[in-house]
């Protein structure tokens, strides 16, 4: 099934892609080899109302614009794939679904997996031509990967139960 493009989808998604873009480039923590951001509050709420794929095509628009507005190192096609993959997962688990604690556990588990276990190490390991196994890719990331994995599985719930998203759903169906 096809979803109709309208003003209403054009004008959430760019609030929500802008959210995202002042989120992870403003007011997120990054250093060489890890960053730290709140987008996944923006993206839960794109994956409720919009689905996998737009989900995934808003957080790739707001990786690549937040890339062009706040350039801190070079554009690298990895965090944009990055982007539209989590935005794809986003979508998948939340998409016209209740936000549960084990949806969200689940969501923040496979976006850990996917992107700061495999392919964010790849991509890192690429640009900076660092071996995969280094410890300079690895330990931030396992640090990370603890402190993130329960703060954002709470963060997704308590944002998620606090939504009206029967209201809003059946606002954008």
């Amino acid at each position: 099934m096809k979803r109709k493009i309208d003003g209403r989808m054009i004008a959430v998604m760019g609030l929500l892609i802008a959210m995202m873009v002042v989120l992870s480039q403003v007011l997120g923590f990054e250093l060489q080899f890890i960053k730290i951001t709140f987008t996944f509050v923006p993206e839960l709420i794109m994956g409720l109302l919009f689905g996998p794929l737009w989900t995934g095509i808003g957080a790739a628009v707001a990786d690549v614009i937040g890339m062009m507005l706040f350039p801190k190192a070079a554009f690298f096609i990895g965090f944009t794939i990055n982007a539209f993959v989590g935005g794809v997962v986003y979508g998948l688990y939340f998409h016209k679904k209740e936000v549960t604690v084990l949806r969200a556990f689940l969501c923040t588990l496979t976006n850990t997996i996917l992107i700061s276990l495999l392919l964010t190490p790849l991509w890192l390991s690429i640009m900076y031509n660092v071996p995969l196994n280094s410890w300079a890719i690895w330990s931030p990331r396992l640090i990370k990967v603890a402190v993130m994995l329960p703060l954002e599985t709470i963060m997704l719930y308590l944002v998620g139960a606090a939504l009206p998203y029967r209201k809003w759903v059946k606002k954008f169906a």
